[in-house]
């Protein structure tokens, strides 16, 4: 039997281990992901946002295979970066799409302010601004984790500009706190972030994002977070870290899953069982949280237009679990619109 699929950072509370990554590195990276590689060149969007300049780190991928004039925008999850998209990039440009990768503010390789005010409607506007730097008129969106609330968020705020819309486990299928889960302060979030080790958070998501199997190829997303979370500007990583956390439990699209004007596919590894703060509940509430596989169904019933793809036995990332049979199942629904 797994074990249950909570946010990680919230479980490593309880995990003690070595530091380091498999190769016996120790690896930090800068505030903004400085030395760590993606898989395709990093551009900047300068803007300003609540009185601050700011920077967006994004990649813009042309297509490989035939252009069909289609652009989809990847926003990546919490515990995520645009590089972890890398498969999905690949699969995407050789079907014809251009594909726009941001990091979004306080994430990877964009700026972390040292005073923000998260919300996902801010995320969304500040993704809007870049399309239109890059003269992009409509998108399909696909949002994974975290970024299926803001891809959510983002459809409900510019229907006209979003021609489709795909979700993969995202969390936000349900609202947490009208469930009983206490609010986690501030203070909590950060200091669950402030140790992180290589084996702890390996060991975290073996169990969870990949039902105890692993791959070399996942090391590179350990070390990745690790390495960011312990670099030279973990304070300022840290704090920014807790204001989403913040934001994600305070700021439901639960209930505006109703309102979504544009064809949507919802694509669920059916064994994720994530659910924000299930440590706080009680043990009757804990139960009933995060059944993706219930969660999945009843939120198709909720949103108009709503198709949804279930991958049996994979978890909280099926594009990364097993990404040749998540975009097997992925292309079809993107082209048949």
């Amino acid at each position: 039997m797994r074990p249950p699929r909570t946010l990680y950072l919230t479980s490593l509370l309880l995990v003690t281990a070595l530091t380091g990554c498999a190769t016996g590195k120790d690896d930090n990276y800068g505030p903004e992901l400085q030395g760590f590689q993606y898989p395709y060149p990093v551009e900047r969007f300068k803007f300003t946002s609540q009185g601050q300049s700011l920077q967006m780190g994004y990649m813009d991928v042309a297509p490989t295979g035939k252009p069909i004039d289609r652009t989809i925008v990847l926003m990546h999850g919490k515990n995520f970066c645009g590089a972890t998209w890398d498969n999905s990039i690949k699969a995407l440009s050789a079907n014809g799409f251009r594909v726009v990768v941001p990091d979004q503010i306080g994430f990877c390789t964009s700026s972390k302010p040292e005073a923000y005010q998260y919300s996902f409607q801010q995320l969304a506007n500040n993704t809007h601004q870049l399309l239109e730097k890059l003269r992009i008129k409509k998108v399909t969106l696909l949002g994974h984790s975290t970024g299926g609330m803001l891809a959510t968020r983002y459809a409900l705020m510019y229907p006209a500009q979003t021609e489709q819309l795909g979700l993969i486990n995202p969390i936000g299928l349900e609202d947490w706190k009208a469930l009983g889960v206490p609010y986690r302060p501030l203070e909590q979030w950060a200091q669950s972030e402030r140790n992180l080790t290589y084996a702890g958070v390996r060991k975290y998501q073996q169990d969870n994002y990949y039902g105890g199997r692993w791959e070399p190829a996942y090391d590179r997303w350990v070390d990745m977070l690790v390495g960011l979370f312990n670099g030279p500007g973990q304070p300022l990583v840290v704090r920014n870290s807790a204001l989403i956390w913040d934001m994600i439990y305070t700021q439901p699209v639960y209930y505006e899953f109703k309102d979504l004007q544009v064809p949507t596919l919802l694509l669920i590894g059916t064994a994720d069982t994530t659910a924000l703060s299930r440590d706080l509940a009680s043990p009757e509430v804990r139960a009933k949280l995060g059944d993706y596989k219930t969660l999945g169904k009843h939120v198709a019933q909720l949103i108009p237009n709503a198709k949804l793809v279930e991958f049996e036995g994979l978890g909280h990332s099926p594009q990364v679990e097993e990404p040749e049979r998540f975009h097997q199942a992925l292309m079809p629904g993107l082209l048949a619109y």
